[in-house]
């Protein structure tokens, strides 16, 4: 979580949120990482989940990341949850839930529909605060403070 970390601070200068994402190999070998960059490339699809298994498939030289582990400072919402699932991704250790678009326990939770032919392992609130201090921080600079928005990267999932 501590590179996730890092490497969401490297939104700043673009104005994105800053969330960061990390594919880990079944070996624990980085694959790839991904910032949000919506902002910076006015692309809608660029968050940091996807921006990062792009890297590892890149890498890897194939779509399949199986044995893989996503590290991420927010939990994914419902389009980068489905790419995990595409993916074939193992395991997704997520910092701060996401109360208002979370799509891994919180508000939905895709990643662990029976409906669907793969499931993924959700290992959540690993760092939570300070991955959630990084998010009000942001919004705190840019609109207003938390206080106006409880709801917001709470810690714990939902109904805890």
């Amino acid at each position: 979580m501590g590179l996730a970390l890092d490497v969401a601070r490297r939104a700043a200068p673009t104005g994105d949120v800053p969330v960061g994402a990390v594919v880990l190999g079944p070996d624990g070998a980085v694959l790839g990482e991904g910032v949000n960059r919506r902002e910076a490339d006015g692309d809608p699809t660029a968050h940091a989940e996807l921006l990062a298994l792009q890297q590892a498939a890149r890498r890897t030289g194939g779509w399949r990341l199986e044995g893989s582990t996503l590290v991420v400072t927010l939990e994914p919402c419902t389009m980068c949850a489905g790419a995990l699932l595409l993916a074939r991704v193992e395991r997704l250790v997520l910092g701060a839930w996401d109360p208002k678009a979370g799509a891994t326990g919180s508000v939905l939770d895709v990643v662990r529909d029976r409906r669907l032919p793969h499931r993924v392992e959700v290992v959540g609130g690993v760092r939570e605060r300070e991955c959630g201090d990084l998010l009000r921080a942001f919004f705190t600079d840019r609109r207003r403070s938390p206080a106006d928005d409880p709801g917001v990267w709470t810690e714990g999932p939902p109904g805890e």
